[in-house]
């Protein structure tokens, strides 16, 4: 079953461009399975019925794994036996009927602008690291996209005039997002006075580098990220994505067209899109409660 899986992670690399963390996450979630499979006397993938695939679900929820957990599991399954299905190597995929546990979706956790502007705040120096952090960090917030999206812009890919940066995906356009100045001046004075002092290859099209001057990785931009939390005396959890929550709640805090933040922020759904209302709602609700002196 192992050889299936190196096949299935090889055509999600080279076929469907999936990224590192998603390869990573499928091939994990697979072994673990196959492990499963291994144990009950399963090494052929044209032996695997609705039963097993039923068993390892029950499996699953005896380790006290989360939903959102087994949701994932499931999911990467499906994606495997579907591959399987379709490359003729099995006749029938048993994973057709299988239902993931319902997950309850969760609101995101935000930043309150008073904190993310600490937060951006702390990389205040003149060092080429602070001005390239700061650069990061405003442009971040300032047009929602994800840390693999920032980490991966290429300087074609930012228009500094204009006030705009273009998203792609697999080589395709797939969204053009605006920027106030302070994002621009921030980009600028990296531009000007850090990242010809962390570039060493001036072939390197990449707009933001590590101190090596290479790509940044996701756990080096999410270290910094952490440092600065610290600095600021935030106390909730810092991750990347929090940029991202917190900039479309402030968003739609401020009145924004719910159809404007998801065509920046790239949503194919509307709904998901609609959680930043629920969100703040819940937030007025909690200020009405908390104020109002009559309740």
């Amino acid at each position: 079953m192992e050889t299936e899986i190196k096949e299935f992670i090889d055509y999600l690399h080279n076929d469907k461009k999936a990224s590192y963390n998603t390869e990573t996450s499928y091939q994990r979630d697979l072994m673990k399975m196959a492990e499963y499979f291994h144990k009950n006397g399963i090494d052929d993938v044209s032996k695997v019925t609705e039963t097993n695939v039923n068993s390892y679900m029950l499996y699953l929820e005896k380790e006290n794994r989360a939903n959102t957990t087994i949701s994932r599991y499931v999911a990467s399954m499906k994606a495997f036996f579907k591959y399987l299905h379709n490359s003729n190597q099995i006749d029938k995929e048993p994973t057709d009927l299988l239902k993931p546990p319902k997950v309850e979706k969760k609101l995101p956790e935000v930043l309150t602008v008073e904190e993310m502007t600490r937060l951006l705040d702390q990389p205040s120096g003149s060092a080429p690291k602070e001005i390239r952090d700061k650069a990061m960090l405003e442009l971040l917030y300032a047009t929602g996209i994800r840390v693999t999206e920032l980490i991966n812009l290429k300087l074609e890919d930012i228009n500094i005039d204009m006030n705009y940066l273009i998203v792609y995906q697999e080589g395709k356009r797939e969204r053009i997002i605006p920027f106030g100045d302070t994002a621009k001046k921030a980009v600028k004075n990296y531009l000007e006075n850090s990242r010809d002092k962390l570039v060493k290859d001036k072939d390197n099209e990449y707009l933001f580098t590590n101190c090596q001057g290479e790509k940044m990785s996701r756990q080096g931009f999410w270290k910094l990220l952490k440092f600065y939390g610290e600095q600021a005396g935030i106390q909730s959890e810092i991750t990347p994505h929090i940029f991202r929550h917190s900039f479309a709640a402030h968003l739609v805090e401020n009145g924004a067209d719910l159809r404007a933040v998801q065509e920046m922020l790239g949503h194919s759904d509307i709904s998901t899109t609609q959680m930043y209302a629920k969100l703040s709602s819940d937030r007025l609700r909690a200020v009405y409660n908390q104020t109002h002196p009559r309740l």
